[in-house]
């Protein structure tokens, strides 16, 4: 059986090829926004979060203050921490507070898929592995979105600039198909989005995402709420 951390860098190669493709797209965007290489760099080392990322990089163009940042970073990034609370269930012992602490810096959505999905307990090693392949694909696609829009034309780059938000779509499409409540909250949501940028300029972009997105997940729940009975039954 293969060690730990080559077997978590044999796991995080897929994940560390789709991010190079995404961040790629974040590259060219936050340098039409603006910002320098290795201010681009910096951002994607330092957070790992595609949505968070792009968002960031919209409030930053916009002027926004830190407050909105941080607010703004907060509901679109608070799913980590779930996900690190799910897996601490699957972690051995020898995951003490460093080691979380160190392994909580990469929790994405699809390292955790691939986490989760272990049917053995989880060792440092393991995480360590997968996460720097992970990082490495999608600090290493950043940079190379940012050189290229420096050196490629614009015609193509503002093209290109577009995967980024392609792959949100392609996360929300399926899930929308599958369940039409969840369909009625995405859509909820668009159009708060819609409204703010239209009718309510005046209000700033991280708010805009900060409002639409409670909003819509309040109505949701108003609208479709869990019954629970059946959630027992269920389990």
């Amino acid at each position: 059986m293969k060690k730990p951390f080559k077997r978590g860098m044999l796991h995080g190669l897929p994940i560390a090829l789709g991010y190079f493709s995404v961040s790629f797209g974040f590259g060219i965007v936050a340098m039409q926004s603006g910002l320098k290489v290795i201010e681009a760099v910096i951002i994607s080392l330092t957070n790992l979060t595609s949505a968070g990322q792009a968002m960031g990089v919209a409030i930053i163009a916009a002027g926004g203050t830190l407050l909105e940042m941080a607010a703004t970073q907060l509901v679109i990034n608070l799913r980590y921490a779930l996900m690190a609370i799910s897996l601490s269930q699957k972690l051995d012992d020898s995951f003490t507070t460093p080691h979380r602490l160190l392994a909580a810096y990469g929790i994405t959505d699809e390292i955790f898929a691939v986490a989760a999905a272990q049917d053995c307990k989880l060792v440092p090693s393991y995480m360590y592995g997968m996460i720097s392949v992970a990082a490495v694909g999608w600090v290493g696609g950043t940079l190379a979105g940012s050189v290229a829009n420096m050196l490629l034309p614009v015609s193509l780059t503002a093209a290109m600039g577009i995967m980024l938000y392609g792959m949100f779509i392609a996360i929300i499409i399926p899930p929308a198909k599958a369940n039409r409540k969840m369909l009625c909250v995405i859509l909820i949501a668009a159009a708060l989005s819609c409204i703010f940028k239209y009718l309510l300029p005046a209000v700033s972009v991280g708010f805009a995402i900060i409002i639409s997105a409670i909003v819509a997940s309040v109505i949701g729940a108003l609208l479709f709420p869990i019954d629970e009975e059946k959630e027992e039954t269920a389990k």
